[in-house]
């Protein structure tokens, strides 16, 4: 059998600059997206744009485009664009119908973006997480946690689940139950407690802070404390409070009981 040298040559030719120039244009391409991305993020942040809106919309920017650019290396290669995209669709069906929780992932994000039950900067409580959403992306929201960790959750059980913001609310009520020993003077207590909460500025003055006796429990007689503070606040206070309280109920004549048993022996007779 044979070869028609010539034509192989001029086949390998012509093959060869297709598969070169789609490599070319799939490098250059990736790059260019590269850069259109970061001046989107860019201008986005010029603009006061919502943080989360900016992360979601680089996020799918760069991958319609890079898309764009895989379609166009591969229609460089001689592949007849119309056969390939029957084909495609077919694939993205078949794809979609797989990967439905992504495209759930993915509705879950345009409706996080649309109803916003949070924002980049918000701590949140979701999924047995707590963390600060650092971005929103098309598919996931990127959490940090207080211990430094990150943590990414799908949109979609964001977007369909419960969760609490702690960002939303100006102010927080914080809760306290104190227990003192059966016998020590409950208005000593709260005096004492009414003085903690008056030397703290952080503490409002409006809604009034609140005491009560909630329980006559085992081994104590529990005081509930329920204050209001501005949302930064709270962990300094709530901490604060009970450093105060175990300092100091002692030096005021109050004990602070913990569980015990008393048992009585019967001699038999």
């Amino acid at each position: 059998m044979e070869f028609d040298t010539a034509a192989l040559t001029s086949l390998a030719i012509t093959y060869g600059i297709r598969v070169v120039s789609a490599v070319v244009a799939l490098i250059v391409g990736l790059y260019i997206v590269g850069i259109v991305v970061k001046v989107i993020g860019k201008v986005l942040d010029q603009s006061n744009t919502d943080p989360s809106l900016t992360s979601f919309m680089r996020s799918l920017v760069s991958i319609l485009l890079k898309i764009m650019v895989y379609i166009t290396a591969i229609g460089m290669l001689g592949v007849e664009m119309t056969s390939f995209i029957a084909i495609l669709g077919a694939a993205g069906l078949a794809v979609g119908m797989a990967l439905s929780g992504t495209l759930q992932n993915f509705a879950g994000g345009v409706m996080i973006l649309l109803f916003k039950p949070y924002k980049v900067g918000d701590v949140i409580e979701a999924q047995g997480y707590v963390g600060s959403v650092k971005e929103i992306q098309i598919f996931t929201s990127i959490l940090t946690t207080p211990d430094n960790k990150t943590v990414l959750i799908p949109n979609g059980p964001l977007a369909t689940g419960s969760l609490i913001n702690f960002s939303t609310q100006e102010t927080r009520r914080v809760d306290w139950a104190f227990g003192i020993a059966y016998g020590d003077d409950l208005d000593k207590a709260y005096e004492v407690i009414e003085g903690f909460i008056g030397e703290d500025e952080r503490i409002l003055k409006d809604p009034e802070p609140f005491m009560a006796l909630s329980a006559l429990a085992d081994s104590s007689v529990n005081i509930v404390v329920r204050v209001w503070v501005n949302s930064p606040d709270y962990w300094g206070v709530f901490f604060d409070m009970n450093e105060k309280v175990y300092r100091n109920f002692e030096k005021e004549g109050l004990g602070i009981p913990f569980p015990q048993m008393d048992v009585h022996l019967h001699k038999a007779e």
